[in-house]
């Protein structure tokens, strides 16, 4: 009678387990997805000083309102464990993973941001703001809890250097950092007609390889074959235009000197001033 008492409770304990084993293995979808978790960052190739013969260094915008470049802002909440670039930065930053740096000064990334700083650069801060009372209609002021609303941020901006390393005689780019930029209204422009810009932090690219390598791109033609962010600015699949290079005048953006179509122009005539300098080295 033991014996059979033993053998029951076996049985009952292999089905527990069996059961458990199940349970652990739901997945959502038709396989695991691990890879994208275990990407490590390819490797760059060595650049001697000797070997660069020419460089450039230019600031870039990349308007997240662009179809081509809404992949780095959506999804805007967490969905299936892929996140936007910024929350990305954010989660990273507040876990210690990446550094921020101040956007204020320069973007040189000589002085480290907390997270709490970062916070407060989102002007995630309690403050008091006047709202429109629903009942009335009249403004009324109300103490508001700071929160960092990542979807305000609209743009990226680029630091990159381009240079041609004779070596292997080509034309070649390096990001530098990335400063996402916060698009808000200020707490008095209650019909918000006036939209402020702001730089929040940088973050220095080469530092953030890693995490960026290990996060997913939604792929609408195939999910099976999701990018990572870190492809995504290898491989320069997205739309943006310059603002800014390297020049005497203390590095002044193009909108100091010139606005509107000429601004664009500018733009234009700096793109093609860098890709000229590769093509007039040859002769055909």
């Amino acid at each position: 009678m033991k014996r059979y008492l033993v053998l029951f409770g076996l049985l009952v304990g292999l089905l527990g387990s069996i059961a458990l084993e199940t349970k652990a293995q739901i997945i959502d979808g038709a396989y695991v997805r691990t890879d994208a978790y275990k990407r490590k960052p390819t490797p760059l190739p060595y650049v001697r000083e000797a070997d660069v013969m020419w460089s450039k260094k230019v600031w870039r915008i990349i308007d997240l309102r662009e179809k081509m470049n809404q992949p780095l802002y959506f999804p805007t909440k967490e969905v299936d464990g892929r996140r936007s670039l910024v929350n990305l930065f954010i989660e990273g930053i507040k876990d210690g993973k990446i550094t921020a740096y101040d956007a204020k000064n320069d973007d040189e990334f000589k002085v480290p941001m907390t997270f709490e700083q970062v916070k407060e650069a989102f002007g995630a801060t309690t403050r008091t703001r006047k709202v429109r009372d629903v009942d009335t209609g009249e403004l009324v002021d109300r103490v508001v809890a700071g929160e960092v609303r990542s979807e305000e941020i609209k743009q990226f901006m680029l630091k990159e250097e381009w240079y041609f390393d004779k070596q292997s005689s080509t034309l070649n780019v390096r990001v530098i950092g990335i400063c996402p930029i916060q698009e808000f209204y200020r707490d008095d422009d209650t019909n918000q007609e006036d939209v402020q810009r702001r730089q929040v932090f940088w973050i220095y690219y080469p530092e953030a390889r890693e995490l960026l390598a290990a996060n997913e791109v939604f792929n609408s033609q195939n999910t099976a074959r999701n990018s990572s962010y870190d492809d995504i600015f290898l491989k320069r699949r997205f739309n943006s235009y310059i603002v800014k290079e390297a020049n005497i005048y203390n590095n002044r953006d193009i909108s100091q000197y010139l606005v509107g179509k000429n601004a664009m122009l500018e733009s234009k005539r700096i793109e093609k001033a860098i890709f000229d300098y590769e093509q007039n080295l040859w002769e055909y």
